[in-house]
């Protein structure tokens, strides 16, 4: 049996992205979260609830909060994904105690703070996220029900999960209510930035023209939007009638010359616009 050639290529791509994740995360947490007087959610806003108590380090409390978790969750997710989701938590932990705090510290407005502590460490947990690791923690509980629940997108098990932290933090730390409402926006800002990278970044739309002229409307699509469709075979349902079903995807700005040159080609073409939130294959994003 042969063994699998170890790829170093793809083992520096993991560094890279894990310690581009860990720098974007480690500062919204430290530099834009840590003063900003808000509950933070996840792991990562109970070792700040740690740091306000006891003066634990953020980085070194997420350590500590990891471990029971982590060797619970180990069976269930795998060898793989726990060996990469450790090594991203080691990174992440590292970077916050000891390079964020090397760079200045926002104190002002704290919504300003809320929003970019959002953003950042939204960006940083899709890109962990979608090279099949996590940063531990909380992370482990939403992958494994992901898992048990594929239906439901990872930004939306991370904002239930999280409102459970926000409300700790804003019981035993920040005793306000503003802090919970910054730590609320907070959290459904990082949500949908998630989901917005991980599944929406590649979003278009999706068309299904009915004409007659089904084989025109496909060449006009690739000679002018550079786009190829598909021709399915259709039959109306009240005349029997039988009529092409031209399907294209494409980007935003490619569908209104796709909707004006098929009114020219035929103008009785009935056409169905629709969102599509990701297209994957030839001439968009590669899996």
């Amino acid at each position: 049996m042969l063994k699998k050639k170890f790829d170093w290529k793809e083992l520096g791509i993991d560094l890279l992205v894990d310690l581009a994740a860990g720098m974007l995360g480690a500062v919204g947490i430290y530099n834009f979260a840590l003063n900003a007087n808000f509950p933070v959610a996840g792991f990562s806003g109970i070792a700040i609830i740690l740091y306000h108590l006891f003066k634990i380090p953020v980085g070194a409390g997420m350590i500590l909060l990891n471990i029971p978790v982590t060797i619970f969750c180990y069976k269930y997710l795998g060898k793989t994904f726990f060996l990469k989701s450790v090594k991203t938590t080691l990174i992440w932990s590292v970077l916050t105690d000891y390079v964020a705090p090397m760079l200045p510290v926002y104190n002002g407005n704290r919504l300003l703070a809320a929003l970019c502590m959002g953003v950042l460490c939204g960006i940083g947990f899709a890109l962990i996220f979608m090279r099949g690791s996590s940063t531990g923690g909380q992370d482990f509980i939403s992958m494994s029900i992901k898992k048990a629940k594929p239906h439901m997108t990872l930004g939306m098990i991370t904002f239930g999960l999280d409102i459970c932290t926000i409300i700790l933090g804003s019981a035993l730390v920040f005793k306000e209510v503003n802090g919970l409402i910054y730590g609320i926006l907070v959290t459904y800002l990082m949500a949908t930035v998630m989901d917005r990278i991980m599944y929406g970044i590649d979003e278009g739309k999706m068309t299904l023209i009915v004409t007659k002229q089904g084989k025109e409307v496909a060449e006009q699509i690739d000679e002018y939007a550079g786009r190829g469709s598909t021709i399915l075979e259709g039959v109306g349902s009240y005349s029997g009638e039988k009529k092409d079903v031209v399907m294209c995807a494409c980007n935003n700005k490619q569908m209104y010359t796709i909707k004006r040159m098929v009114k020219e080609i035929d103008p009785k073409a009935f056409t169905i616009i629709m969102e599509s939130n990701e297209v994957v294959g030839e001439g968009f994003k590669q899996e």
